[in-house]
């Protein structure tokens, strides 16, 4: 493959998914490099070959170029007439919202769900009681009772 077929074929890899100045950019610089490389005594073909496909190197920059178009901002925003308050993050998938305990409603879901773990507490309690009951229980009796039998015997 030669130089001019190379950079033809980085060209039309790139152009499918980037815009006309990355392309510009990346194909001079595959061309400035091939050159560099060719003037320091190489061949033409032994740079292109350690270069290799491509349409792999169009992959990589192209992943690149993705990887470095993610952009995240944060974002804040109050409205004062219904005492709103909103803030989070934004990036281009969408928005993530962190919401205060600013209405009723807000605050009465927060208290039901700490008395919806309270009442998961008391049962598991309860049921470990409930198992250990029949064991434990008459234990304690028989216990009571040889300790009121041996006292007497005083």
């Amino acid at each position: 493959m030669t130089k001019q077929e190379f950079l033809e074929k980085l060209r039309a890899a790139l152009g499918n998914d980037l815009s006309g100045t990355v392309v510009s950019e990346n194909v001079n610089y595959y061309k400035q490099y091939i050159t560099d490389e060719v003037a320091k005594g190489k061949s033409e073909k032994e740079v292109i070959d350690e270069l290799g496909d491509p349409w792999a190197i169009a992959r990589t920059i192209i992943d690149a170029q993705e990887n470095q178009e993610y952009t995240e901002g944060e974002y804040r925003s109050e409205t004062t007439a219904n005492g709103e308050y909103d803030s989070g993050k934004q990036n281009r998938y969408g928005n993530v919202h962190v919401f205060g305990l600013d209405s009723w409603w807000k605050k009465l879901l927060l208290i039901l769900g700490l008395v919806g773990i309270i009442v998961l507490i008391v049962a598991v309690i309860g049921g470990i009681i409930s198992i250990l009951a029949p064991i434990v229980l008459p234990l304690i009796v028989l216990m009571w009772i040889l300790r009121v039998i041996g006292q007497r015997r005083r």
